[in-house]
C-alpha cells in the first residue's frame, strides 16, 4: 500500500508540473523577455497585423487620425493655393469697380485664412514640411500646380484698375478656383484622413459655386 500511494502521489506532482509548465509557456508570450502585460489586446492587435495583407492600410474608421501621403500633399499644395487666392483677394480694395467683385474677394478671404491655418495645424502635427510663405514672390515657385498663375500674370493684375482688374480678376479666380476643385477632387478619392476629406469637400462644393457666381459676374452664364 505504502508503494501505491508513493507512485500515486509522485504521478500527481508530475502531472501538477506538467500542467503548470503548459500554463507558462502559454502566458510567456514570444520569449523576447517581455512582462507579459500585453494582455488580449496585445494578442489581437499582433494577429490583425500579421493578417492584414502586405501593403494594406488599417481601416481609417478603427484608427481616424490615420493619414497617407495624398492628405499630406493635398495640404502642402493647398496651402500656396490659398495663399495665392488671398493675396488675389487683396488686390481687390482699392482697384475694383464691382461691388460684387469687392464682396465676393472679401468672403474667400474669410473662408480661405482659416483653411490655411487648419492644414498647417495637420502639416506640424504629423511632422511634415509646411510650405514656407514667401511675400512677394506670388509663389510662382507652385505655379506647376492645377490653377496657379504665374508671377506675370500676378504682375499684370496689381497694374490694373477699374473694369479691366475686375474682368482679369474674375477671369484668373475663375481659373484658379477650377484648379483647386481639381486638386479636392483628388484628395476626396485617394485621401485617408477625415477631416482633410472632409475639407475637401467643402472646397469643390463652395469653390464650385463661387464659379458660377464668377462667371454670371463676367456675363458668361
Amino acid at each position: 500500500m505504502s508503494s501505491i500511494r508513493t507512485l500515486t502521489r509522485r504521478t500527481v506532482l508530475v502531472a501538477v508540473s506538467a500542467g503548470a509548465a503548459l500554463v507558462l509557456a502559454a502566458c510567456g508570450g514570444d520569449g523576447d523577455g517581455g512582462s507579459g502585460h500585453e494582455g488580449p489586446h496585445g494578442s489581437a492587435s499582433a494577429s490583425a497585423e500579421a493578417g492584414r495583407e502586405p501593403g494594406r492600410e488599417a481601416d481609417p474608421e478603427s484608427d481616424p487620425g490615420a493619414h497617407n501621403a495624398q492628405d499630406v500633399a493635398f495640404a502642402q499644395g493647398m496651402i500656396p493655393h490659398h495663399r495665392q487666392a488671398l493675396e488675389m483677394a487683396r488686390l481687390a480694395e482699392g482697384r475694383s469697380a464691382s461691388a460684387g467683385v469687392e464682396d465676393l474677394a472679401a468672403r474667400i478671404e474669410k473662408a480661405q485664412e482659416p483653411e490655411i491655418t487648419t492644414m498647417t495645424g495637420w502639416l506640424k502635427t504629423w511632422g511634415e514640411e509646411v510650405p514656407e510663405s514667401m511675400p512677394g514672390t506670388h509663389h510662382s515657385a507652385h505655379s506647376g500646380m492645377p490653377g496657379m498663375m504665374d508671377g506675370q500674370d500676378m504682375a499684370k493684375l496689381e497694374r490694373a484698375s477699374g473694369e479691366a482688374f475686375d474682368t482679369m480678376f474674375l477671369t484668373m479666380m475663375v481659373e484658379h478656383h477650377e484648379g483647386a476643385v481639381e486638386m479636392a477632387e483628388a484628395e476626396k478619392a485617394k485621401g485617408r484622413y477625415a477631416p482633410a476629406k472632409a475639407l475637401a469637400d467643402a472646397v469643390v462644393t463652395a469653390q464650385n459655386a463661387e464659379i458660377t457666381e464668377m462667371k454670371e459676374l463676367l456675363g458668361e452664364d
